[in-house]
């Protein structure tokens, strides 16, 4: 179990991890690139370990940094395979759920976006994280629904056109 980072050090995050079946692949090819790094650079360390005094010596202290985080993040993508929940919505709910796309229309123009988790968000192709102000609000609305989100110009206002 890892302890957020972003959060209180001594709360383990326990949270699923919403991954779409691309996002899962990712984090497969992730964490094999990092176990395939190991080996080099604890070799690194190793061979800049032989260029003498250790509290002197900055290549040694990099190279043992690089392989400290290498095996920091193993562990970390390990902890979130493990607590990987694969989005598979429903896709003849009504309902917005995380993996739906959804069809927002404000001021006269209507954007789409796809609900996804927190690791696969990128809002300028239209997936926006369920825990965004905007994907928290949509989740459990219905098509013809509207909502209002609080954005530091004033409050906007979304009509719910579509849901798929």
């Amino acid at each position: 179990m890892i302890f957020s980072r972003r959060r209180n050090d001594n709360v383990p995050d326990t949270e699923p991890v919403y991954l779409t079946p691309e996002g899962l692949a990712s984090l497969k090819n992730k964490l094999a690139r990092l176990k395939d790094s190991i080996p080099r650079l604890a070799e690194e360390a190793r061979r800049t370990a032989a260029f003498g005094d250790r509290s002197d010596n900055a290549e040694y202290k990099e190279a043992k940094g690089a392989l400290r985080s290498a095996n920091f993040r193993i562990i970390e993508t390990e902890d979130k395979l493990k607590r990987a929940a694969l989005i598979s919505p429903d896709k003849n709910s009504a309902v917005v759920q995380i993996g739906s796309t959804v069809v927002l229309k404000s001021d006269g123009t209507e954007k789409t976006y796809e609900i996804v988790g927190p690791m696969e968000t990128n809002p300028g192709s239209g997936r926006i994280s369920n825990k965004s102000p905007l994907g928290e609000s949509l989740i459990g609305k219905k098509a013809g629904g509207k909502i209002i989100i609080k954005t530091p110009g004033g409050e906007k206002e979304y009509t719910i056109t579509r849901v798929s």
